[in-house]
């Protein structure tokens, strides 16, 4: 029996159950398959961030001399920022092909944050105290500036619309990895430092990268995978992995230097056009 108040003529019902609930629940509040990958993306930032200290620097700091654990953890930090690249590729073209939640651009900017942006820096500022000819304040503040070009690029991306197909400025995932290359290739500390710092100024630069879609996304996807290929066999010490791993990294490097000068050079191609079509439409 239904119970009516006199004054309100309302009936007491009976509460809803979970199903009701869910259903009830705020649309910005559910997570869509998108945001799960996105989530999956924070979560192998924070292990990176993990690892590096638990494989490199504790070891370090307590005068272990154990390389190979060095090795292994290093490359499995990398490995695990690999694998947040993955996920960052496909929560995208997940979130395209069905959908994603209000939240998802909030949820994809603070995992990239973790994952391209405290995890590279935090493994430049380790690399600054575990190496021979390193500086560690020094290294400090290159973390720091790379900490910053992150925030600010995902800033910037959430506040400015740009064309479709492009990023402007070396997208955050391509330049964590390129960081971490050049960390890898064991340079000597300046050039190291210069490098580093170089990629931070690409990632908040006006540079016009294309965005990984279609065939883009495949060879993006085959480069990370035979990646990972060249990090496990230098973990694992195999023959040559040390060769193979160097190789990577330096076509990594070599691929954040040569993309800026084929943007450069498109621009300055279209600009001339430009200018001479206008020149040719004032002419009787």
């Amino acid at each position: 029996m239904t119970v009516i108040d006199p004054e309100t003529q309302a009936g007491w019902v009976p509460e809803a159950d979970d199903e009701d609930d869910a259903k009830d629940m705020p649309l910005s509040m559910r997570l869509s398959i998108a945001d799960t990958l996105t989530l999956g993306n924070a979560t192998c930032g924070f292990m990176a961030v993990y690892f590096t200290t638990t494989g490199i620097l504790i070891p370090h700091l307590t005068g272990s001399n154990e390389s190979g654990m060095a090795r292994n953890s290093a490359a499995t930090a990398v490995v695990l920022m690999l694998l947040a690249a993955i996920f960052d590729l496909c929560d995208g073209l997940v979130a395209r092909k069905l959908r994603s939640s209000p939240m998802g651009a909030e949820l994809d900017n603070l995992s990239d944050l973790i994952s391209f942006g405290l995890a590279p820096a935090y493994f430049v500022l380790v690399y600054g105290m575990v190496a021979d000819d390193a500086q560690q304040r020094v290294s400090a503040l290159a973390a720091i500036v790379v900490l910053l070009a992150v925030v600010l690029r995902l800033a910037r991306f959430s506040c400015v619309t740009l064309k479709d197909g492009m990023f402007q400025g070396m997208p955050s995932p391509f330049g964590a990895l390129t960081v971490v290359s050049i960390v890898l290739l064991e340079l000597p500390f300046v050039p190291t430092l210069l490098a580093i710092i170089g990629v931070a100024w690409l990632m908040v630069s006006r540079v016009e990268y294309p965005k990984p879609r279609g065939v883009l996304a495949v060879a993006m996807l085959g480069w990370i995978v035979a990646a990972m290929g060249l990090l496990a066999a230098w973990a694992f010490d195999a023959p040559g992995g040390q060769l193979l791993l160097q190789t990577g990294c330096a076509l990594q490097v070599v691929l954040g230097a040569v993309i800026p000068l084929f943007a450069t050079a498109r621009r300055v191609n279209t600009f001339r056009y430009n200018r001479r079509e206008a020149r040719a439409a004032q002419l009787p």
